[in-house]
């Protein structure tokens, strides 16, 4: 059985979800339909003529990109320039193109976690917040003896998380009166009576991005015909989500040996350098992708050095004078993505038993040769 292109979506964004995106980036599916089944997924850093020809011939109607191949809104669409020719044969092989960027850039255990794990970095916090979750209170009316199965299907749709604290939830015995109207078909009382019935109040704490999945839940198991719930905006926001991670090495080190690390963690052969190679390292900050504007955040939060791709000359100059070393290992560093997603893709494949193939483009699309 084939999954939908839906399903695999679904997947990815329980990976990345939307929401944690930096405002203005352009993510989700830019090109194709995702109504269809999927033959397979081919998951790549950019999209390129190659990259194109790679999915084709591994039967792949889905690429699941991290950089978008659509920046900015087209004005027309010809299809005798090179990006126009791109287009024209993904729809004419019915290749949809889904991006997943700053979302999965941010999110928990996703491209910066990858780095800073690969740099052997500890307990990485985000090096700069983009994004705070937003709360609201749910709830919800229960019959005595059905609070225990809804409770669990509310707190294991992921409410009631505060801080490190999971399942966290407050109930209170109560009454609730109702009059069941023609038409009804009631779980408790008879049309036209008044019920007095014995309920559980159910309160907890739901994130905005799982809002829906846990009401559909708690509908799914709640009893009654009309279920009476309320949720509330509150002001007490919820996690953090931040591009970068700053924190300890596993191992005091030098910078000179840090590159080594650069160099086998994300499988890039030249790095450029900026600091005394025989320094002591002993805070990094990692940041996929362009990251010299974060520069400034590095030194707030302490890091001997930052790892980053894209640094320009006058950066390189400001981090010189204020102390701190500087790790280029290219934007295409990013590519250590390519796996990672396959592989949890594929897991939520497996694990519902579909037989969609899933692939780490093996095309390299670094555009720069160093000699």
């Amino acid at each position: 059985m084939l999954a939908k292109g839906q399903t695999v979506i679904q997947y990815m964004e329980q990976l990345a979800p939307k929401h944690v995106a930096e405002e203005g980036d352009k993510i989700g599916l830019q090109l194709g339909s995702l109504q269809k089944e999927i033959t397979g997924v081919l998951v790549a850093l950019d999209v390129n003529d190659e990259v194109v020809e790679e999915a084709i011939s591994r039967g792949c109607n889905l690429i699941i990109a991290h950089h978008a191949i659509i920046f900015r809104p087209l004005q027309q669409l010809q299809t005798d320039t090179p990006m126009g020719r791109l287009y024209e044969k993904l729809i004419k092989n019915d290749i949809a193109v889904y991006i997943s960027h700053t979302n999965l850039d941010v999110t928990e255990g996703g491209m910066n976690d990858w780095m800073a794990e690969a740099l052997g970095i500890e307990n990485g916090a985000p090096l700069k917040d983009i994004h705070t979750e937003q709360l609201s209170k749910l709830v919800v009316f229960v019959p005595k003896d059905h609070h225990q199965k809804v409770l669990d299907a509310v707190l294991n749709a992921g409410a009631g998380w505060i801080g490190n604290y999971s399942h966290c939830s407050f109930n209170i015995e109560g009454y609730g009166t109702f009059v069941p109207r023609e038409g009804t078909d009631p779980f408790i009382g008879q049309q036209g009576k008044m019920e007095r019935a014995e309920e559980i109040r159910i309160e907890t704490i739901v994130p905005l991005g799982i809002r829906t999945k846990v009401i559909q839940a708690m509908l799914k198991a709640h009893p009654y015909e009309e279920v009476a719930y309320d949720l509330y905006s509150m002001d007490l926001k919820g996690r953090s989500f931040g591009l970068g991670r700053v924190g300890k090495l596993k191992e005091p080190t030098t910078l000179g040996q840090l590159v080594e690390t650069v160099k086998t963690g994300l499988n890039v052969d030249k790095v450029r350098v900026v600091g005394d190679l025989d320094r002591p390292v002993r805070k990094a900050a990692v940041l996929g992708g362009s990251g010299g504007k974060f520069l400034g955040s590095a030194i707030f939060r302490g890091a001997d050095v930052l790892v980053t791709g894209d640094i320009d000359y006058h950066t390189a100059q400001d981090a010189l004078m204020a102390g701190v070393a500087l790790i280029d290992p290219g934007h295409n560093a990013e590519k250590i993505m390519k796996e990672k997603v396959a592989e949890w893709i594929k897991a939520k494949l497996a694990e519902h038993k579909y037989g969609t193939q899933v692939f780490a483009s093996e095309v390299n699309t670094e555009p720069f040769q160093f000699t």
